[in-house]
């Protein structure tokens, strides 16, 4: 169920990660009219989010998600809201829908209801998700033992509920050098990220090479919660 996909280099996975994408939400625009895209902050994909932005397809009908946010101002160096929209929202992609998770609300718990409520009104399924991962295992903001981990990792007893899963969630991470002093996190929920059409995991560099592959071995889900994408199909892409 899982794709590993080396590069030599950085720029010639930016160039096929980019590819992909387009072609995928393009088939999407094709086929349904519009495309859901979402993506993650961090160093890692600012390359393949520059390619993006120059990208030949109808920007108007995507709707550009965040997979998850710091609690802090939209137009705060920490936001991952302004990263997309000086990295990605450029050039032609500045036409695209951006869906942000931070509201005007303290506290994310308290945002929690409005967020959950711009997400829900977004396409059942994400036609791609662009995700990357700490050096602590964590993806989103799905953090080790963070408050807020089991319920957003928590998968829908059946299918066949009338009740509809979340699609986001709070969380509180437990404080380190990943972390930094961003400690409340909004996140999409697992069940919301293994609905996506494709998942894309990115990574980048030795290190993270070697905590990917400690995933792999089969620590618990808790430790190195990007274990919990494992369960359905992914692509990963590396490069030194």
């Amino acid at each position: 169920m899982i794709d590993d996909r080396s590069f030599p280099d950085r720029a010639s996975l930016e160039k096929a990660l980019a590819e992909d994408i387009v072609r995928i939400l393009s088939h999407a625009i094709e086929m349904r009219g519009t495309a859901v895209f979402l993506v993650s902050g961090g160093s890692s994909p600012r390359g393949v989010y520059n390619v993006l932005s120059q990208a030949d397809i109808d920007w108007s009908r995507v709707y550009v998600a965040l997979v998850d946010e710091r609690w802090v101002s939209s137009d705060h160096e920490a936001s991952n809201e302004m990263f997309i929209r000086k990295n990605l929202l450029t050039g032609a992609a500045a036409k695209a829908h951006l869906v942000g998770m931070k509201t005007s609300a303290a506290d994310v718990h308290e945002g929690l209801a409005e967020c959950e409520q711009r997400y829900a009104a977004l396409p059942a399924r994400p036609d791609v998700c662009l995700l990357g991962m700490g050096s602590d295992g964590h993806t989103a903001s799905l953090f080790p033992h963070a408050t807020g981990l089991e319920e957003a990792i928590a998968l829908p007893v059946s299918q066949a509920s009338q009740v509809k899963p979340p699609r986001c969630a709070a969380i509180d991470a437990i404080p380190s050098a990943v972390t930094g002093p961003y400690t409340q996190r909004m996140t999409v929920t697992l069940d919301y990220l293994s609905s996506a059409r494709k998942r894309l995991l990115l990574i980048t560099g030795a290190e993270k090479r070697s905590v990917y592959e400690m995933a792999r071995a089969g620590v618990d889900i808790s430790d190195m919660p990007v274990r919990a994408l494992f369960g359905f199909p992914l692509d990963v892409f590396w490069a030194p």
